[in-house]
Parts: C-alpha cells; structure tokens; sequence
C-alpha cells in the first residue's frame, strides 16, 4: 500500500497471472483521505497494452473506488516473465461537487497551480496454475449472481437472480418439461389405440361383406352392408384424428 497526503493506493503492484491468447485484469484500490473531493489520472507506458476503467475520475471524500486495469491478449511471453511497463496514478484536490466530467489533462499539469500527488506503479506478471484459474472462474460465478453484478449480469440472467432463484426456475422449467413429454407419450399411445381398432372395424365389417353376398336377398344385405361400412369408416377416422 502506498498512503500520500490525498489518497492511499493499493496495491501499489500490478499482479497479472500470465497466459498466452487471453485478456487478464488485475484492480487496484483508491482511497480518498481528505474531507475534498479528488481528482485522479492513471497513465502507463504502453497504452496499447492495457485498458483502465476508468482512467480518470473523481473519488468523493472518505470514500473508495475501484480502478480495473485489463491487459489485452499477449501472443508471446517476456523474457523470464520480467515487465518493464508501469503506471502513474496522479491525483488533486478537486472543485466541490466535481464530477468525472470536470476532471481534465490541464489539471495535473505543473503549472496549474495546484499540488499534484504521483504514486508509481509496477507490473508483476506470474504464471497462472490450474488453482488460480478456478479462483478467477469462481469469482465471475459469484460476479454474476452478487447482487452488485455488472449491467452486462443482469441481463444475463435476467434481472441480477440469485443463485437460490435461479436454481428454482430451472427446476420449475425442467418439471415442465417432464410434464409435456407425459402428455405427448399419453396421446401417442391413445392414437396408436384408436388406429387399431379402426383396423379391427375394417376386418369386421369385411367378413359381413363377404357373407351378405353368399345369403339369399343379398341385394338388401349388401345395403346394409354398405351402410355399416361407412359408419364404420367414419368412426375410425374420427377416433384417429
């Protein structure tokens, strides 16, 4: 920790758990010791490389903020995993009732007039291990459903749930689901039954058929016949649809 007149900085390193191909982010607390508002300003020596959130601001009086430096993607590692980049983070008193947008570049010159306080950052990077991946992947787990989650959360699950209520809805979703399944498989079953005995009407009503035509007044039997056919038809199509 690095503890100046206006604000105390910590960490005052930079730690990074290295791998190749993806973006890392390392944060840093700021904290305002003064009764003012405070103005801050992080510069680096490769811009490039890294992207602060946020860069500039204002920290209100006895409060705290939180500044997230992300390195992009690194292709290659550095030599004995040694960086020479580094931060400054400036920070002046500020106008009361100051807000980020009144912090500007001319501020923190030398010739403004107001004393400027400078703390000098490093950059440590180390390999990550498999432990360190899961804490990293444990923490956006608990990112995602802490009730200070990011927008970006909330909209991903939907109006910042908790870990209890969204394990409900999933039960409640997959129940559903079962019960759906249960009544496709229930009328899937009750079809298959009105197909076959359709099928049996069918046989049935060909044996009469087949015997009217042999009796005597086979004319008056065929009719009948006939007419018992097509009850029979239209009943089997409508026990099948």
């Amino acid at each position: 920790m690095s503890t100046g007149e206006l604000v105390s900085v910590d960490p005052v390193e930079l730690k990074f758990p290295f791998e190749l191909n993806k973006q890392i982010s390392s944060s840093l607390q700021l904290t305002n010791k003064t009764d003012n508002h405070v103005g801050f300003k992080v510069k680096t020596t490769n811009p490039k490389k890294y992207c602060v959130r946020p860069n500039t601001g204002v920290v209100l009086p006895r409060s705290t903020c939180e500044i997230m430096v992300t390195m992009q993607a690194q292709k290659e590692a550095p030599p004995d995993m040694q960086c020479k980049d580094k931060f400054l983070l400036q920070s002046v008193i500020a106008n009361p009732g100051a807000t980020p947008k009144d912090i500007t570049p001319e501020m923190f010159a030398k010739d403004s007039g107001r004393t400027v306080e400078e703390c000098k950052l490093r950059v440590v990077y180390f390999p990550a291990t498999p432990s360190t991946s899961a804490a990293i992947a444990q923490g956006a787990i608990e990112d995602v459903f802490s009730p200070k989650a990011s927008p970006k959360a909330s909209m991903i699950d939907k109006g910042n749930l908790s870990g209890t209520e969204a394990s409900r809805r999933y039960v409640d979703s997959h129940d559903k689901s079962s019960e759906v399944r249960a009544l496709i498989s229930q009328l899937t079953d009750e079809k298959n039954a009105a197909i076959e005995q359709s099928n049996r009407i069918r046989k049935e009503l060909e044996l009469l058929r087949q015997a009217s035509n042999k009796s005597q007044g086979g004319g008056v039997s065929l009719i009948v016949a006939i007419v018992i056919a097509l009850i029979g038809l239209i009943l089997g199509y409508i026990m099948k649809n």
